[in-house]
């Protein structure tokens, strides 16, 4: 059965039965970017700030992206929802954090292309994946280091070793784990934009 995505305004994430729903708010003065934004990690790419005319669609409904949890050896059961947790400066995470021993290999959890290899403030190591249809940007974050031989504009298929679990970025020393978000892509080619959807559910199914 073929499941479906619907975004409305707001901020609450509900899995259904067949369907997941995730909500968001929009402000005309807050950046709709996945973490990290550009600025914070000093990234020379502008940030735009939406203005009310450029706010996405209150409804956007599409096929769910069919996905494997991307690190090796996790099942479902050990997943815990972080995608509403606090962080520092009044944020929210967006991401589902996956704990597992430093080195384990981080799997490409769909079919997609490396657009970008970045090195952040907060994620440390990171990989943006473009999902095959050009939906979603996936986002690991953390890494210990690329697989040999990664590289940008590479496609990948599900499953295949991309990177390996670290504590780069703020992480703290010793918190081996993989942040891992995914967003609604506005533009296929600008990776640092995109709306925030909740991955567990996704990876619990």
């Amino acid at each position: 059965m073929v499941a479906s995505l619907v975004v409305r305004l707001g901020r609450v994430s509900q899995p259904g039965e067949h369907t997941v729903t995730t909500t968001y708010t929009y402000s005309p003065t807050k950046s709709v970017s996945p973490m990290p934004s550009p600025a914070q990690a000093a990234s020379p790419l502008p940030i735009e700030t939406p203005s009310p005319s450029l706010v996405p669609p209150a409804i956007i409904i599409g096929p769910t992206p069919a996905l494997i949890i991307p690190v090796a050896g996790v099942r479902a059961e050990q997943l815990l929802d972080t995608f509403d947790a606090a962080r520092s400066e009044g944020r929210v995470h967006d991401a589902i954090d996956i704990p597992a021993p430093q080195d384990t290999p981080v799997l490409a959890a769909a079919n997609g292309k490396i657009v970008k290899l970045f090195q952040s403030e907060r994620g440390g190591m990171t990989i943006y994946e473009l999902s095959e249809d050009q939906r979603y940007f996936y986002y690991y974050a953390h890494l210990a280091r690329y697989v040999d031989g990664l590289a940008e504009g590479q496609e990948v298929k599900q499953g295949s070793t991309i990177a390996f679990v670290g504590d780069t970025g703020n992480a703290g020393p010793g918190n081996y784990h993989l942040h891992f978000s995914i967003s609604i892509a506005s533009d296929p080619k600008r990776w640092w934009e995109g709306i925030n959807i909740n991955p567990y559910p996704l990876l619990k199914k």
